[in-house]
């Protein structure tokens, strides 16, 4: 008898801990014998990974959704837009299966149901991400979620919806993983969460004691560490304290990324965000203080609906005061069922004026920073292929990007660069050898 291996199309969209979803879908079905095509026209079924994080990754899911279900092909939803927006989906496309980011373990039965005409609706699961099998985007870059849901009931977060509340893996099953990846090849973890820092608070253990027990590890590799609510480090110094500690280790990036989201209290306190400006400021001083080469990445909306022009200039003012190494600026939109939405927006031409006047700042502030280094020696960990023929992608050792020119191959090295020009997001440099 005649063997016939389905084909499945994967699209994916979204945040760090999608994409690792995307890699133990595609493990999964491939374990089970389905062959991974790259295009919706060559597949038997077709499954989009989908993220609502933004109004406009929202619109976007819809016409891709849209667009696949035109197809006529079997179709599933899988990712954050399934438990929220469950109405949406099913207004455009009637008959596709739905899967939940918790119940992504059940992928192949949902996958052979629905080849086989019906209609799955699987929202719920307790999924054990880290045993699972995957296919990794990136050869030496293993992505370790470590929970899913979150403690936090941000005002403006869709995700917390789709996610629920804080489910932590244990700490054995997150080990064995990275253990399992390390001797696989492995040389670069992203330790990933929808927020790392309430990691282990459900079951008696904290974000410290897993990276302590991470470092502890042996082998030559690189960990970096995910977003992290600040509300976690400013309320528990203990935790606080034992990520300072990690973070100077060799083997962890010099890298941070604690989100802001705005310099005035009253539009925190509307945010739900649970700490004050000033709180910010005495964590952002004191990992500088214990970690100078430090990195610190943080995240700005501008425009929330109660957000006044005082508001933006308290916000611009931080900025101003803590010179960030990354910004990520987003304008407000409000998401389906969160307490934002129900809130008047501002007017439309003042919140584009607001982002424009950040996003001209920030520009001025990273580019001023990263010109620094040209001219200096930096040691830096290849860990992508660049854009166009004969470029590399690394990372220095606080997690700046650097562009890297080379006839050698050098993916997965670390070599010495002389860094040549700088952009605001990212540095170039001029291979000199392996370090």
């Amino acid at each position: 008898m005649k063997i016939i291996f389905m084909r499945v199309y994967l699209e994916t969209y979204g945040c760090v801990a999608n994409k690792s979803d995307s890699e133990i879908i595609l493990g999964l079905l491939k374990e089970n014998g389905f062959e991974i095509v790259n295009s919706p026209l060559e597949s038997d079924i077709n499954i989009i990974n989908t993220c609502v994080v933004k109004t406009p990754t929202a619109k976007r899911m819809e016409n891709r959704i849209k667009y696949l279900y035109s197809l006529g092909k079997p179709l599933i939803v899988a990712g954050c837009m399934t438990k929220p927006e469950r109405e949406r989906i099913e207004k455009i496309a009637k008959n596709a299966s739905l899967i939940s980011p918790d119940a992504i373990e059940k992928i192949v039965d949902v996958v052979k149901k629905t080849l086989n005409g019906n209609k799955v609706v699987l929202l719920e699961g307790a999924s054990k991400k880290p045993c699972l099998p995957f296919i990794p985007f990136n050869p030496i870059i293993s992505i370790v979620q470590i929970s899913s849901g979150c403690l936090s009931a941000c005002s403006f977060c869709e995700t917390r919806l789709a996610k629920g509340v804080l489910r932590s893996y244990s700490v054995d099953q997150i080990i064995e993983k990275i253990e399992r990846d390390l001797k696989n090849g492995f040389k670069e973890f992203w330790i990933t969460s929808q927020d790392n820092a309430c990691y282990g608070l459900d079951i008696g253990t904290n974000i410290g004691e897993l990276l302590k027990s991470i470092s502890k590890r042996e082998g030559e590799f690189y960990v970096r560490v995910g977003m992290m609510n600040p509300t976690y480090l400013i309320k528990k110094p203990e935790i606080l304290a034992d990520v300072i500690e990690v973070l100077k280790d060799r083997k962890f990036f010099k890298f941070i990324h604690i989100p802001l989201q705005s310099g005035s209290d009253k539009v925190l306190k509307d945010m739900n965000r649970n700490y004050k400006v000033d709180e910010y400021i005495e964590l952002v001083e004191v990992l500088r203080k214990e970690i100078p080469e430090i990195r610190i990445e943080t995240d700005i909306i501008v425009g929330y609906p109660t957000e006044t022009e005082e508001d933006f200039e308290k916000t611009v003012e931080v900025v101003r005061k803590l010179e960030f190494d990354s910004i990520n600026i987003s304008k407000f939109s409000p998401r389906p069922k969160t307490p934002a939405a129900l809130l008047k927006e501002l007017d439309v031409e003042v919140v584009k004026k607001r982002s424009k006047t950040l996003h001209e700042i920030v520009r001025e502030i990273l580019l001023r920073k990263n010109m620094k280094y040209v001219g200096e020696t930096l040691n830096v960990f290849v860990d992508e292929f660049g854009t166009k023929e004969g470029t590399y992608i690394g990372r220095t050792l606080n997690y700046i990007p650097v562009v890297v020119y080379s006839k050698e191959k050098i993916f997965g090295k670390k070599v010495f660069v002389k860094i040549v020009e700088a952009r605001s997001n990212f540095l170039i440099g001029e291979l000199l050898r392996d370090s």
